[in-house]
């Protein structure tokens, strides 16, 4: 699969469990669901030391995310490597109003 973007390693970010399918293309990288869009839209709400509330476009991206594929990815070293919070992505989904997989 190659490196992954830090983008992309974002809501890999929301950072969270399950063997589960990345596909990605050249237009737009997707994983778990997520585009690369969604991914961008919930970076400022996992990372940094004053994270913002999620945004409509990021909550929405979640909501059509796969979370319990985006769990499998929680306990990743790259998850801080890129600037990813992985308490703060773990509370993206209560944020937009989302239930955590019991898995994660």
């Amino acid at each position: 699969m190659g490196v992954l973007r830090p983008a992309v390693v974002v809501l890999i970010l929301v950072a969270i469990m399950g063997d589960h399918a990345v596909t990605v293309s050249k237009a737009d990288e997707v994983i778990c669901n997520m585009t690369q869009q969604g991914i961008d839209a919930c970076k400022p709400s996992v990372s940094g030391s004053d994270p913002t509330p999620p945004s409509k476009k990021c909550c929405s991206a979640l909501a059509a995310a796969d979370l319990p594929c985006l769990c499998s990815y929680r306990n990743s070293y790259l998850l801080p490597a890129y600037g990813i919070d992985p308490d703060l992505a773990l509370q993206l989904p209560a944020k937009c109003h989302l239930a955590l997989p019991a898995e994660c």
